[in-house]
């Protein structure tokens, strides 16, 4: 019986640590991820102005107020 408290004791304790170790590795990676977004949604913006002939207004959708 005892076994059986150890193993899920431990089981908790590595779920824990795996939980820690993974927080702060996507913490540290947080300022490249939105680097890359960043690059990537000016690479869209300049993409969307060569189709469209004039800045991509998104805006829209949220000044209607249809109610």
């Amino acid at each position: 019986m005892t076994a059986l408290v150890v193993l899920v004791v431990v089981g908790i304790v590595v779920l824990c640590i795996t939980a820690v170790v993974i927080g702060v590795i996507d913490s540290r990676r947080t300022g490249a991820r939105r680097r890359i977004a960043a690059e990537r949604r000016q690479a869209w913006e300049r993409r969307q102005r060569q189709l469209h002939g004039g800045p991509y207004e998104i805006d829209a959708w949220g000044d209607e107020d249809t109610d």
